[in-house]
Formats: C-alpha cells, sequence, structure tokens
C-alpha cells in the first residue's frame, strides 16, 4: 500500500533547518516507495544514510542545549535506524517496501510530537543550528531534560504516561 505521505504545512515546525531535513526526508523516501525493484535497495540506502546525518544532528542539538541526549527522543532515532538497516542487510525487497509504508505513519507523528518539542525547546534558548550558538544562555534549563521533552513524557509524568508517549 503507497504511504502517499507529502509534505505540508502540518508538518513544519518553523525552524528552517530542521524543516528542510524533514522535508528532504519526506522527498527521499518518496523516491523509495516509487523505486522500481532493481533501484529500491539503492535509493533505500540513500535514505538510511540521510536518516542518520538527520538523526544525528538533532541528537546533537539536544545535547548541545540540555535536551537530553539519552531521551526516548534519540533512543526512538536509534530504533528507527537499526530497523532501515537490518532491511537494508537482509535485501528483502518486499520488507523494505513494508518499512517505508511503516515510516510513512510514523513520521508524521514522530515530527509532530517529539520533534516539535525539541524545536519550541530550540527556539526558546535561542539555538541557531547554522552555528551551534545559543543566543539567550539564561533560558538554558538548570538540568538535563529528562524525557521527550514533552508535557506528556517528562520527569514528572508517570511511569504509564511515558511508555505510551515514548514507547
Amino acid at each position: 500500500m503507497p504511504s502517499k505521505l507529502e509534505w505540508s504545512d502540518a508538518l513544519s515546525l518553523e525552524l528552517p533547518a530542521m524543516d528542510d531535513t524533514h522535508r528532504e526526508f519526506v522527498d527521499l523516501l518518496s523516491v523509495v516507495e516509487s523505486a522500481e525493484d532493481d533501484t529500491v535497495l539503492s535509493q533505500w540506502s540513500a535514505l538510511i544514510e540521510h536518516t542518520d546525518a538527520h538523526f544525528g544532528q538533532e541528537d546533537r542539538w539536544m545535547k548541545q542545549t540540555g535536551f537530553s541526549s539519552g531521551n526516548c527522543h534519540s533512543t526512538q532515532h536509534q530504533i528507527v535506524l537499526q530497523v532501515m538497516r537490518e532491511g537494508l542487510e537482509r535485501k528483502d525487497i518486499p520488507m523494505v517496501r513494508q518499512m517505508v509504508s511503516e515510516l510513512a505513519l510514523w513520521f508524521p507523528q514522530h515530527a509532530q510530537a517529539m520533534d516539535a518539542a525539541l524545536a519550541l525547546h530550540l527556539r526558546s534558548v535561542g539555538f541557531d543550528p547554522a552555528t551551534g550558538q545559543v543566543s539567550m544562555p539564561a533560558a538554558m534549563p538548570d538540568e538535563v531534560i529528562h524525557g521527550c521533552g514533552g508535557a506528556t513524557c517528562s520527569t514528572h509524568s508517570t511511569v504509564k504516561e511515558v511508555e505510551s508517549t515514548c514507547a
């Protein structure tokens, strides 16, 4: 079943560096989705390469700004990349095509929840993704933010709430 994931304003987080990377992810996912069987694995590999850089960038931003890199957001990045790499290693085209459909369902939720919380945090401390500089150091958290940074995934949430939101 085709993913039909397309870039839209609903995916925009009003942080150009993040939005550009997300738009590229959506475009590359579409390329894999429409690829012929003889090129799907090479296109999938290109998506994995982009996703590795994409997630690495967000993880570095989290670490630089006190938005814990050991949180469920980063853990989700690690798991998604691991599964994507397993698909490539197996060279199982039907499995990769199923992963495309699953990523098309997963990505909007991830972007609108976890990435939105990160984007809000980055703006709140005046983080410039191009330079890595924080223009409002006084706004930096006193302690590392745990969980995913959202109201439903914080150190004040119950274990059940965190498991259901951050799993």
